[in-house]
């Protein structure tokens, strides 16, 4: 790397990762996620976690070519069949209350060779086998951070226009900047004071208790109903034993949970979103009761499609997100192709599976009962970015009164 002091920088978020991301505990086990070229920070990730009492840390490496090869040349059955190993280690995992942490490095367009039916397949038949993890992490039981690092496909996908190694620095250089690591800073002390800030935009959103939030721009005439008991959350969250952990490393969003059988009008994207490594540009939705009546996409039709089609509640919504346009990431005009970072520069709704936090009592309710409520459930959960500089954003009272909520893209 070319980057000056990069040792000391990736140290840093190498602590930020495990002090305030996943909060390390004494006796924590730790299982990390990670692309085989990024050893390095995986390492440093380690050491800090063992510095903070952790009692084992585990790697899962993953090689997108492998992976790509995998999916072009394997029969369907074995695209289908996942081995039972994978449900029995997610249950042990899961069971034993092991934190998560996900490095996003890879490649986001890396199998838009191979055909859509069958990364589809493959994706639907290991969300099913990996059940066990999902629910873990969408219940908060266990601390899960999902956080980025500069693989060089992924580098050059976002500045094409400088050579491999300089795209990679600059990436770098964007990714300690989005994370408010510096040389000279209290890195700690920093997350925390922006810890504090979205917490009090999520305390004015649940005081409000609106009953709907109706989404007006150029692009989008969406009005999305919430769920009743809903809760706005923030940048952190609590896991079955009372920790606080920060599930997404940057966050710059408050979100909750829709009513998946209020929804209606049209939304469409305003970034791209890479989906099992196929990028997805210019979706547009239209709702109706609830559910996607129509569905398009200027790239990537296929496998939205498929995602819309995974179950009955992938055709819903199952969060609702605010970020405000002037913002950090939204300010760098750069798309970055991964849903991690481009979501926080830009309000976001999701398909799929809503989060139990996000209404009263969520985690302890089962899901029948948080589907009374209006919570959506499905085996996906999948974000997507319609937030633009002017989009403006009413929240419905319970007696149909509307309060500005945004205005040109930012908290009104």
């Amino acid at each position: 790397m070319a980057i000056k002091n990069f040792d000391q920088l990736l140290s840093k978020y190498a602590d930020l990762i495990t002090s305030v991301g996943v909060n390390v505990k004494p006796g924590q086990d730790i299982i990390i996620y990670a692309e085989i070229d990024q050893a390095e920070l995986v390492h440093r990730i380690m050491e800090a976690a063992y510095q903070l009492g952790a009692n084992q840390v585990i790697v899962e490496w993953q090689d997108t070519m492998l992976k790509r090869e995998f999916l072009k040349h394997a029969s369907e059955a074995t695209l289908t069949n996942i081995p039972a190993w994978v449900s029995v280690r997610a249950e042990s995992l899961m069971a034993n209350q092991t934190s998560r942490i996900s490095i996003v490095s890879s490649d986001p367009d890396g199998f838009s060779d191979v055909p859509s039916d069958r990364v589809s397949l493959y994706e639907q038949a290991y969300q099913k086998a990996n059940v066990a993890v999902r629910q873990a992490t969408m219940n908060n039981d266990v601390a899960w951070l999902v956080v980025s690092a500069a693989g060089k496909e992924w580098s050059q996908k976002v500045f094409p226009d400088v050579t491999s190694d300089e795209a990679q620095d600059k990436l770098w250089q964007e990714i300690f900047k989005i994370n408010r690591i510096a040389l000279d800073n209290d890195v700690i002390a920093d997350w925390q004071q922006h810890i504090n800030t979205l917490n009090e935009k999520a305390a004015w959103l649940n005081e409000q208790n609106f009953k709907a939030l109706q989404y007006h721009s150029a692009k989008t005439d969406l009005t999305v109903g919430l769920a009743e008991d809903h809760v706005w959350e923030a940048a952190e969250s609590f896991n079955k034993a009372g920790n606080r952990f920060v599930p997404n490393m940057p966050t710059e969003e408050v979100f909750t949970s829709p009513d998946y059988r209020h929804i209606d009008g049209t939304v469409q994207s305003t970034k791209p979103l890479s989906y099992a490594g196929v990028l997805i540009t210019d979706i547009k939705l239209t709702f109706a009761d609830g559910r996607v009546v129509a569905a398009e996409a200027t790239s990537g039709q296929d496998v939205l499609q498929q995602l819309i089609q995974t179950d009955a509640g992938a055709a819903s919504l199952g969060e609702v997100s605010l970020v405000p346009d002037n913002s950090p990431i939204s300010n760098s005009n750069i798309v970055f192709y991964t849903t991690l970072i481009d979501e926080n520069a830009s309000d976001h709704l999701a398909l799929g599976a809503a989060y139990p936090s996000n209404i009263k009592n969520g985690t302890q309710l089962s899901v029948p009962e948080r589907q009374a409520k209006g919570q959506n459930d499905s085996i996906v959960h999948v974000d997507f970015m319609i937030g633009s500089a002017d989009m403006t954003i009413d929240g419905v009272t319970q007696d149909g009164q509307l309060v500005p909520v945004f205005r040109q893209g930012n908290w009104a």
